[in-house]
Parts: structure tokens; sequence; C-alpha cells
């Protein structure tokens, strides 16, 4: 089955600092892991380590909250996709920032998770927002782009092609094969290399 974001709903987790890289989202002893799976642990675990409990991921406050804002450069350095997933075995589904390293953009853009941008202005606002009622109701619309907080309503941006890919369902490649499986079928039949019954049949 396809899966549109066409708009993501919760609460927010507010992120301070600019510039905050890959290896402090997972750190990388994490990168042995088989699977994604164990990465929630790992989600920033050296700064909430140093920060003893004051790590906006460790208050008790935004427990099961979904929507992260950061500011500038965020998903920076290393290209790992082990730090998107950690976010995403955390909880998170979205982020609001004022720029995102490109490469951690389109790793989130794979598992479903879209990030948007906003001025810095705005981006300070929405975290205060938050940090002053954390259970405030934290909406982006990915067909109007705009995010509100509240009464607080303000515009974001996400390239169009990476928007409409979110709209459709088209970020979600495995989605889209099962949802084709009669033309997957078709197609597989007219290969002369492909044997799609014993494809079929594992």
């Amino acid at each position: 089955m396809v899966s549109e974001v066409k708009e993501v709903t919760g609460r927010g987790i507010p992120l301070v600092g600019n510039d905050i890289d890959t290896d402090r989202i997972i750190p990388a002893r994490y990168l042995k892991a088989i699977t994604f799976d164990g990465l929630r642990e790992g989600a920033f675990i050296d700064d909430r380590t140093a920060l003893k409990g004051e790590h906006p991921f460790d208050q008790p406050q935004y427990q099961g909250a979904n929507i992260l804002i950061v500011n500038r450069n965020f998903g920076c350095g290393s290209s790992r996709e082990h730090a998107p997933q950690a976010l995403s075995k955390w909880g998170v589904q979205a982020v609001i920032g004022e720029s995102f390293a490109e490469i951690f953009f389109g790793n989130c853009v794979a598992i479903g998770v879209p990030c948007v941008t906003a001025d810095e202005a705005i981006v300070k606002q929405l975290q205060e927002l938050v940090a002053a009622n954390s259970q405030a109701n934290v909406s982006i619309n990915l067909e109007t782009l705009q995010v509100q907080v509240g009464d607080f309503a303000a515009p974001v941006s996400i390239g169009e092609g990476t928007r409409s890919t979110f709209i459709t369902g088209a970020w979600d490649a495995c989605g889209q094969l099962v949802a084709n499986t009669a033309q997957v079928r078709v197609t597989a039949g007219k290969l002369p290399y492909v044997s799609w019954g014993k494809l079929a049949a594992g």
C-alpha cells in the first residue's frame, strides 16, 4: 500500500543549536547494528548522558512527541542513514528547521520523514511556543505548506518535487511495488531471464 504523507500532527520537541551532526544524533558505535530496530536507545545518547536528564529527549514533557524543531544545518557530518532511522525509532515523524544537510534530508525522505524549513525567526518562535506549552498541538500541512502550533500559524518550505513525493506516496518505493504487483508480474513475464513463478515461490 502506498503511503501518502499530507499532514503530520502531534506534539513538538524543541532542540536548540546549529550544526548538530549525525554523530551526535547517533554515535558511530551504533553503526555496527545489523538492523535499525535497536537505534531508539542511541538517539542523542552522548548528549543526553552529558546533560544528565536535561536533554529534550529525556525530559518527561516531551515523551511521545513526534515533531522535532531544530535550527540551522541539522544532520551535517557523515552520511549515515542510521541518524534519521534513530530519530524515527524514537518517534519523530517530521522535522522543522532552518536548514538541513543534503544527505540527511534525502535519507529522511527515503523513510517517509518530511523535513520542512522555515525562517530563523519562525523556528525560534515555534521552539519557544513548544517550550512554553509542551502539550500544544503541532501540525505540518504539506498541501498548504503551513505549520501551526496552537493559534500560531506560519509558512514552511520544501522542494516541490519532494513535496509531491510525500503527497502522492511516491517516496515509498516498497509500497509502490506492492501496489503495482500486477504490472510487475506483466513486466517480469516479458523478460527472458526472469521466471516469475520461481520468484513468487521464493
